[in-house]
């Protein structure tokens, strides 16, 4: 690990020897091109450092560390020179969420401490910290499908405290999946803030589920600021895991999903958000709004979800509170999947186990090798099995898939010869 930490480092130093000047271009876009709040700054600074930083190959857990150091160096700056002015009342109206940055400069700074950050490490590399524990090879596949855009965005993250600068000891990990409509930005939006917005709660060890349902609610609130100043009218669905300790949680919106598989069975965490499921119904006829079908039910004739983050014309009638359920681990979980409705269109929950089961069946993997490269590979082909099986099943929508597995998939391999076996021998 130190090895190819010290590797990256000196090139990216050789592809950066020099800070960057105002003006000068930033290699990366920023997701905001003119301006963003000081609420905001952690997220897309953090965002923009992981994809500089993945797109030149760089060790995961290094990346999270230096983002994680580089944004701590910018928020000790003094940012007041990027403030931007207030030039009339409409102007002094959007400030109702504070001050607001100018946000090429602003990211012009993140970059030049990150420079520097890469500087000083590569002359004192600080520890790196251990490989998890916990058994979490991730395989992730979206495809836009027969859509014009693709609107779905994921994150993963096992180096969820490294990133954001949790050390109290427990071992974090996070997994999300937002399906955009009406345009990719509150998709964007969350998959960029809600897990740093969750990571400044003070009740995400004691109360994971109210930090969540928290963390939803501040992102979507951030979300109006930054629609009403650009003008943005989109909305997203989301799905959230968190695990932590030997605990499960799972926050939703809308109706992409996430289910658990234990030693083989489908286990149901949460319920989907439809504007036809009874309560939702009900909530919101209680609020004066009403449900029609075109095609498919939808709230006062325009959303097909009842709940998002975003679609601020539809509020309250489509919610921006998220659900959450907590569940314990006990060491036989299999694996947790998370996916947007346009696989679950298609795929039942209760098919998925054994979906999961024949593609790593597959002899065309190297599943059968003993290697733990061969292992991985297999593994991480599973999504994109998924999306495939999704799209041949008449599935038009974008599909976004992530499959965690909680135990290594030979196991899961293993443990179902065990039983045809066994019960072949019953049958004698």
């Amino acid at each position: 690990m130190e090895e190819a930490a010290k590797a990256f480092l000196g090139r990216f130093m050789e592809e950066f020897p020099a800070a960057l000047q105002p003006g000068d271009a930033l290699p990366l876009s920023p997701l905001s091109r003119s301006k963003l709040s000081l609420d905001e700054v952690h997220g897309e600074s953090l965002e923009l450092g992981l994809r500089l930083l993945a797109t030149r190959n760089a060790p995961p857990v290094l990346s999270t560390l230096m983002c994680q150091a580089t944004l701590s160096e910018l928020l000790k700056c003094d940012l007041s020179p990027f403030y931007c002015p207030q030039e009339d009342e409409a102007d002094q109206e959007d400030q109702q969420e504070g001050v607001l940055l100018q946000s090429e400069p602003t990211q012009r700074l993140f970059f030049n401490k990150l420079r520097e950050v890469c500087f000083t490490w590569y002359q004192n590399l600080p520890p790196l910290p251990a490989a998890s524990t916990r058994f979490l090879l991730c395989s992730v596949h979206a495809i836009r499908n027969t859509r014009r855009k693709m609107e779905d965005k994921h994150v993963t993250l096992a180096e969820f405290n490294q990133l954001l600068g949790l050390q109290d000891g427990v071992e974090r990990a996070y997994y999300a999946v937002f399906d955009g409509h009406g345009g990719m930005d509150a998709a964007t939006y969350a998959a960029t803030h809600l897990h740093v917005t969750l990571s400044q709660q003070e009740t995400l060890h004691s109360n994971t589920a109210a930090a969540f349902k928290m963390a939803f609610s501040q992102t979507d609130d951030m979300f109006k600021h930054k629609a009403k100043r650009e003008r943005l009218r989109s909305g997203s669905t989301g799905v959230a895991v968190l695990l932590q300790d030997q605990s499960l949680t799972v926050s939703w919106l809308g109706d992409s999903q996430a289910m658990l598989v234990r030693q083989g069975q489908a286990v149901s965490l949460m319920d989907p958000h439809k504007p036809e499921r009874e309560d939702e119904k009900q909530r919101i006829e209680d609020l004066g709004g009403c449900i029609t079908f075109m095609g498919c039910w939808r709230v006062n004739g325009t959303y097909a979800v009842s709940r998002a983050i975003g679609d601020f014309d539809q509020k309250p009638y489509v919610s921006g509170d998220a659900d959450c359920a907590t569940i314990q681990l006990s060491g036989n979980e299999d694996y947790v999947l998370l996916a947007c409705d346009g696989f679950f269109d298609t795929v039942k929950p209760a098919e998925v186990p054994q979906l999961v089961l024949e593609a790593l069946q597959d002899p065309g993997d190297p599943e059968g090798a003993e290697d733990e490269e061969s292992e991985i590979a297999a593994g991480k082909s599973i999504a994109q099995k998924l999306v495939t099986h999704a799209k041949m099943a008449g599935s038009n929508d974008n599909i976004t898939v992530v499959v965690v597995f909680l135990r290594p998939p030979k196991l899961l391999v293993a443990e179902d010869t065990h039983t045809v076996v066994k019960e072949a021998e019953s049958g004698l």
